[in-house]
């Protein structure tokens, strides 16, 4: 298959995210200090990680999509123009969906 190479990639990035994301929601349930001032603290703390653990599903996502998109055969083809996406895209941003010309 012509994206071996790349799938791999999809997939070790696509655990790692998985991994990343589980820790996350094991910070995100912890409980909170008993003192107010700390308490203050943590959940700032929350709202970032919270931010985090959102870009971060947002990303699997992504993985998830171009890696069923090689199953399908329909990767490496722009969802806007039908045109292929260039190699050198696929390998900066394995997960695009649009060629460079579209993407702008």
């Amino acid at each position: 298959m012509a994206h071996e190479g790349l799938r791999a990639e999809l997939e070790r990035r696509l655990e790692a995210l998985q991994a990343r994301l589980a820790s996350i929601k094991s910070d995100v349930t912890r409980e909170h200090s008993g003192d107010s001032a700390e308490q203050a603290q943590e959940r700032e703390n929350d709202e970032v990680v919270d931010a985090i653990g959102n870009e971060t599903a947002q990303s699997i996502r992504s993985i998830q999509a171009a890696l069923g998109r090689i199953e399908a055969g329909t990767y490496g083809i722009c969802d806007n123009c039908g045109a292929a996406i260039a190699a050198g895209r696929l390998q900066a941003v394995p997960e695009a969906t649009r060629c460079v010309n579209c993407a702008e």
